[in-house]
């Protein structure tokens, strides 16, 4: 069943798209994953920040594998599992990963563990990682946060003072192909358009609180 929470919005067939708000949702059953992707620039990390302070004891984040070395900073077992690829490889071939994309990916216990908690787990991924999530019995909901416009987007990358001309150029290319499947209908249960992180971050909650609410009531059991 497709819900529109929109103020304004234009009927199936034509572009429903709300500046700062849903396009399109799918109710769904309790405490299912949440599946968040986005492109780089987006605001993906700002929006999950706003909802680790309010409800940090509802969440938890599925801790990805990755073959590369830590940065300066990055904790084993917190920021990524840091693994050597022999030991990926053999845990892709014993079909352990949910989701992997050159080498980097989450692994089923981890977000069965996160559930066990009574908590939701956020899997935050690129699209080649929803479309691997899509082939499994994982049953997420699927969120995708997309910024107002390209130019936006492009602003935004330059902003943040830490890219080159080549890789702004090349997240640019990726985040178009990325919106055209963000904004395909079932791909996503939830579109965000993120002009305001305020008012983004309005719908998201709305979206959450009927499985935060209930998770609160088998707590209180």
């Amino acid at each position: 069943m497709v819900i529109s929470l929109k103020t304004s919005f234009r009927l199936s067939g034509e572009d429903n798209t709300m500046s700062g708000g849903i396009q399109w949702f799918t109710q769904m059953s309790l405490v299912q994953p949440l599946v968040i992707c986005g492109p780089s620039g987006s605001g993906k990390s700002t929006l999950l920040k706003y909802l680790m302070d309010e409800f940090g004891d509802y969440f938890g984040f599925s801790v990805s594998h990755t073959t590369r070395k830590p940065r300066n900073g990055e904790v084993h077992g917190k920021d990524y599992y840091f693994v050597d690829r022999k030991e990926m490889e053999e845990a892709v071939n014993n079909g352990e990963f949910i989701e992997f994309v050159e080498f980097s990916g989450n692994i089923k216990k981890a977000v069965k563990n996160i559930q066990a908690q009574d908590r939701i787990c956020i899997l935050d991924i690129e699209i080649e990682g929803v479309k691997n999530i899509k082939k499994t019995d994982l049953n997420p909901r699927y969120v995708f946060i997309k910024p107002p416009s390209l130019s936006v987007l492009e602003e935004r990358l330059r902003g943040r003072g830490t890219e080159t001309e080549e890789s702004i150029q090349r997240r640019l290319a990726k985040a178009k192909e990325e919106i055209k499947y963000g904004e395909t209908p079932e791909n996503f249960h939830l579109v965000l358009v993120n002009d305001s992180v305020k008012n983004t971050y309005k719908y998201l909650r709305e979206f959450l609180i009927k499985d935060i609410e209930e998770l609160k009531r088998i707590r209180n059991k």
